[in-house]
C-alpha cells in the first residue's frame, strides 16, 4: 500500500462527491472544470492557504496537525469512519520507511480458549470473529451454520471477502449482493489505513482486483466504513430468508471483531434461526476456522 498516493486519491474521491452546493458555498454559474469542490474552495472552507492544502493532496504529510485535519475533515463533510481513515492515513505515510523496517511478522490471531468457550456457550445467537481482513477467526456452531456457505471453501483462512467476490453462490447467499460488495471493499479500504504494511492484506487486495472488476472498481472509489450494527438479509440453503439484525464488538487492539446476529422475537428469522440451530445440531457441522493446537506455535497470540 502507498500511503502518501492513498492521501492524494482519498482527498480527490471526497471533494469530488461534495457540491458547492452543499457546501454551503455561492453558485456564480458558470462551466466548472472539475467534479464537487476545488482545492480552493477546500482550502478556503478548511482555514489554511491553498498551497497548503495541495501540498497534503500530492501526499506530503509531514509535520500536519490534529487540528489541520480536523478542518479538512469539516470542510469535506467526513463521517467518522471517513476522518479516522484520513488520520490513519497520514501517520503511517508519516511513519513511512521506518515502520516498514521494524514491522512485525505477520502472525495468526486466535481467540484465547477460555474466550471460546463463552463464545461457544452463545448458543442461541450466531457468532463470528473476524479480524481485519475479515478472515474467520473464530465461530461458533450456530455461526458456522449461518455461514456453511462460506465454511466449504477449500481456501483457507476462510475469508468473508474472497467469498464475496470469487464463489459465485454468494449472490444467491446474500439478498442484497451488490450493497454487501460494496460494504466488504469499504472494510478492506479502511484496514489498509489502519494496516498499510499488511502483506497479507496486499496480497489478499491483489488477488480480488485481478480476478473481479467490480472490486476493482469499488477499491478505486476509495469509500470506507466502520462495522458497528446493521441488518444483514442472507437466502440460506437451509432455511430460507432471513434478516438479521447484527452488532459488532471490538475484542482487542489487534482489529478482532465479534459480530453477534439476532432476530426479533416471534418473527419468521427468529423461527428460522431456531430451525438452523436444530440443523446445525444434527447435520454435519461445516470445518471450524483454523485452531492450531495450544501452544503449537510460540509465536501465535491467544487473544
Amino acid at each position: 500500500m502507498d500511503s502518501s498516493n492513498d492521501i492524494r486519491e482519498f482527498l480527490i474521491s471526497r471533494r469530488a462527491k461534495l457540491t458547492p452546493q452543499e457546501a454551503g458555498l455561492p453558485d456564480y454559474g458558470g462551466r466548472r472544470r472539475v467534479p464537487g469542490l476545488r482545492r480552493e474552495e477546500v482550502a478556503l472552507m478548511a482555514g489554511m492557504s491553498s498551497e497548503y492544502y495541495k501540498r497534503l493532496e500530492r501526499g506530503i504529510a509531514t509535520g500536519v496537525s490534529d487540528s489541520v485535519l480536523d478542518g479538512i475533515s469539516r470542510a469535506l463533510q467526513l463521517d467518522e469512519a471517513e476522518r479516522t481513515h484520513l488520520y490513519d492515513l497520514v501517520r503511517a505515510a508519516n511513519e513511512g520507511a521506518r515502520a516498514r523496517a521494524k514491522r512485525p511478522m505477520a502472525r495468526k490471531l486466535q481467540v484465547r480458549p477460555s474466550l471460546q468457550q463463552t463464545i461457544d456457550a452463545m448458543s442461541t445467537v450466531p457468532v463470528f470473529v473476524q479480524n481485519g481482513r475479515l478472515d474467520a477467526v473464530s465461530t461458533n456452531r450456530l455461526g458456522r451454520a449461518l455461514f456453511s456457505e462460506m465454511f466449504t471453501e477449500d481456501h483457507r483462512p476462510v475469508n468473508a471477502a474472497r467469498f464475496v467476490f470469487l464463489d459465485p453462490r454468494a449472490q444467491t447467499f446474500y439478498q442484497d449482493w451488490k450493497a454487501n460488495a460494496g460494504q466488504i471493499v469499504a472494510l478492506l479500504r479502511a484496514e489498509a489505513g489502519r494496516s498499510p504494511y499488511d502483506k497479507a492484506l496486499s496480497n489478499l487486495v491483489g488477488e480480488l482486483s485481478t480476478q473481479n472488476e467490480l472490486f476493482r472498481k469499488l477499491w478505486a472509489s476509495h469509500d470506507v466504513r466502520a462495522h458497528t450494527t446493521g441488518i444483514k438479509n442472507i437466502h440460506h440453503p437451509v432455511v430460507g430468508d432471513l434478516d438479521l439484525t447484527y452488532e459488532a464488538m471490538d475484542l482487542t487492539p489487534h482489529g478482532l471483531q465479534m459480530l453477534m446476529y439476532s432476530a426479533e422475537p416471534g418473527s419468521p428469522t427468529h423461527d428460522g434461526l431456531q430451525l438452523l440451530s436444530n440443523w446445525a445440531a444434527t447435520a454435519d457441522s461445516p470445518p471450524a476456522p483454523d485452531r492450531p493446537p495450544l501452544g503449537a506455535d510460540a509465536k501465535d497470540d491467544h487473544l
